[in-house]
């Protein structure tokens, strides 16, 4: 009897891709990579899953975002417009095809607010269609073209999500708010994430006199308040200042206060690491600090600092959207998340219009989706 032939009962079927089916063959598995092995486990977990397509669609959204927005993101309409109404039935029955009613101004007043009375117009359907055109824009900022991934046949507004108070899509401005915001959260991160590992394996692996000092430094910068600081140190930059500017501020003051957790837990990891007997093995035979830490321990130390860069993205868009949302982070012209929920803050302007709060769907779906993709690697890398 072979040796597959003993194992194989014992084998889930979905891991009988181990089993070397080669004849002949005198293993009993097939050699694979350490990110094969990470990728057959993360493909199990269903919210793992959702997560990456999330995070993909998200992505791709943000890269092409001109392409996704049906309506050009600065082009002023009708002030507080209600979603358009989407349907498949007009007065003249069943259609084919999507249509949208336009929204318009009715002559009559609102006896509350003694505004317009906005509504769709059931008398002009217009159709919805893909691969549309409508306004000019540059592809990944190099390729001129006018196509749109939907919008209304006749090149007409088409307001998914309604529109804000200065009459501006609130669909389009998401798609192209999540460009800075994304932008914002992964450059912080990826500060972080080189300031705290080095840091951490560096102060862990070193020890003595070295790491108590480092670790008193890393006390003193999480011992900060730190909204307050953020609040403070935003305030001293002039408003005349270029956003530039302000957004490079507001990034690395994130940078500076949010590396020392990473740190400390870099560097517990790294001092259990140095114990291991491989580790001391290649001190032994006088193998350099240099490639202990990048040969032996930095690629063990990595998997955690994966996972929090994952969990650290949804925390730095959290931070980003309400610090825009108190107007302490993106400035017009350029458009956030944060930026978009400045129109929630009047209670009045949100119980008649509630639409205005579709920019916290974005925020939503981003944070769902970087935090769903960490719990998936998590349980995929983590070895326990």
């Amino acid at each position: 009897m072979s040796e597959r032939d003993i194992f194989a009962p014992y084998v889930k079927e979905e891991d009988a891709s181990y089993l070397d089916t080669t004849p002949g063959a005198s293993r009993f598995a097939r050699n694979e990579s350490y990110l094969t092995l990470v990728w057959r486990k993360f493909r199990r977990s269903v919210t793992g899953m959702i997560g990456l397509v999330l995070v993909g669609l998200l992505a791709l959204g943000a890269i092409f975002a001109d392409f996704v927005a049906p309506v050009e993101p600065k082009q002023a309409n009708i002030a507080f417009a209600p979603p358009d109404k989407v349907s498949f039935f007009t007065k003249d029955g069943f259609s084919f095809r999507p249509v949208t009613f336009p929204t318009e101004e009715s002559t009559e007043l609102d006896p509350i607010t003694f505004q317009p009375i906005i509504g769709p117009d059931y008398g002009n359907p217009r159709p919805i269609g893909f691969f549309v055109e409508g306004y000019s824009y540059k592809l990944l900022g190099l390729i001129p073209s006018n196509t749109h991934l939907f919008g209304t046949g006749d090149g007409k507004p088409f307001h998914l999500l309604g529109t804000d108070k200065l009459g501006r899509d609130i669909f389009s401005r998401g798609v192209v708010g999540s460009r800075l915001s994304l932008v914002i959260a992964l450059t912080t991160v990826a500060f972080i994430t080189i300031v705290g590992t080095s840091i951490g394996i560096i102060s862990g692996y070193k020890g003595g006199r070295f790491d108590n000092w480092v670790q008193r430094v890393v006390e003193v910068v999480l011992a900060f308040p730190q909204l307050p600081l953020y609040l403070t140190l935003a305030t001293l930059i002039p408003v005349t200042a270029p956003t530039s500017v302000f957004l490079a501020f507001v990034v690395i003051v994130m940078a500076a206060l949010g590396w020392a957790q990473l740190s400390r837990e870099v560097r517990g990891k790294t001092m259990a690491l140095a114990r291991i007997e491989y580790v001391r093995a290649a001190q032994a035979i006088g193998a350099s600090d240099t490639r202990v830490v990048f040969r032996h321990i930095l690629p063990n130390v990595l998997s955690h600092v994966i996972v929090a860069v994952t969990i650290g993205i949804p925390t730095i868009i959290l931070l980003e959207s309400f610090l825009g949302f108190l107007g302490f982070a993106v400035k017009p012209p350029l458009i956030s998340w944060g930026l978009m929920l400045q129109d929630t803050g009047n209670f009045s302007v949100l119980g008649s219009y509630p639409w205005i709060l579709s920019p916290v769907g974005f925020v939503l779906l981003a944070v769902f989706a970087f935090n769903a993709l960490g719990d998936g690697l998590r349980d995929a890398i983590d070895p326990y």
